[in-house]
């Protein structure tokens, strides 16, 4: 496995389901994102350290292919990796896969752009360009 890999590992939660125990294709969507946050902390900083600094990171792509359902109280993996920093945009790449038998459920891939605070589009600082570009130790 790649050292630059984040894993988040959780059960599925009933409100994340619908009437037949599936996971809600919207769900995935919101565990892409528990995914970055969890990538960012495993490599040292948090992305509540980038708003502090001023800047917000805007999804601008979203591409979801869905291989699989997940189910309630099924464990979960989430994978996150940085593809592609610029001067101002992001790429991660992800997986969500079944925590016990590794098969994959959803691949998925964001940019981002980053902003300041007035909404306009800005260079990624420097030491966050740094930082995003280092795989794990």
């Amino acid at each position: 496995m790649r050292k630059d890999i984040s894993e988040t590992t959780f059960r599925v939660r009933y409100a994340e389901t619908d009437q037949m125990g599936i996971v809600h294709h919207a769900s995935y969507v919101v565990w892409l994102e528990e995914g970055r946050s969890s990538w960012m902390r495993a490599h040292g900083r948090s992305y509540a350290q980038f708003e502090q600094e001023g800047f917000v990171l805007a999804v601008t792509d979203l591409q979801v292919r869905y291989h699989k359902a997940a189910r309630y109280d099924q464990a979960v993996t989430v994978r996150c990796w940085v593809e592609k920093v610029r001067s101002r945009q992001l790429e991660f790449g992800y997986e969500i896969v079944d925590a016990e038998t590794g098969e994959r459920f959803v691949s998925a891939h964001t940019r981002h752009v980053c902003l300041n605070r007035q909404g306009r589009v800005v260079n990624i600082p420097e030491t966050w360009q740094d930082f995003l570009r280092q795989p794990a130790g």
